[in-house]
Order: C-alpha cells, then structure tokens, then sequence
C-alpha cells in the first residue's frame, strides 16, 4: 500500500470535511474500520494535525464515508513546495 504524505492543509480540510459532516473522529475511524481499515483514532488525530500520513485505501475509504470530491482534500494546498 501506498501512503500520502499529508501537511497542515490536507489536515486542516480533513477535518473541516468531518465537522461539516458532524461526525466526531471515533465515528469517522469507526466507519473506516467498517470498510476493513486498521486505522485507530490516535492515527487518524494525527493526520488531522498535519503530523500522521494516510494510505491511499484509507483516503478512498472516507471519500466514499464523506461523499465528497478528492479537490476537497487537496484544497488550498500549493502545487509547490
């Protein structure tokens, strides 16, 4: 598998993502888990922080939970670094 090496942004829409849909972070991992991931909630809080990477399954998983567009996850993040 894969991993997608996340920064503040991807964190910071993430969980701007999660609020809008009013899922708490256990629910979010919850239905993940549901999905076959492994992910825990101490992870996924990191990722939200900017300071966790994803795999690319994972990120799958909560665009189907979420039912939102990838550019979502991506918005405002700088095609540079």
């Amino acid at each position: 598998m894969k991993k997608i090496i996340t920064d503040n942004i991807f964190g910071q829409n993430l969980q701007k993502i999660r609020l809008a849909k009013g899922l708490t972070q256990e629910q979010t991992v919850a239905k993940l888990q549901l999905l076959g991931s492994p992910l825990t909630r101490g992870t996924y809080s990191l990722i939200e922080m900017g300071r966790g990477n994803i795999f690319a399954s994972d990120l799958v998983g909560l665009k189907q939970i979420f039912n939102v567009a990838y550019a979502d996850f991506f918005e405002g993040i700088p095609s540079a670094r």
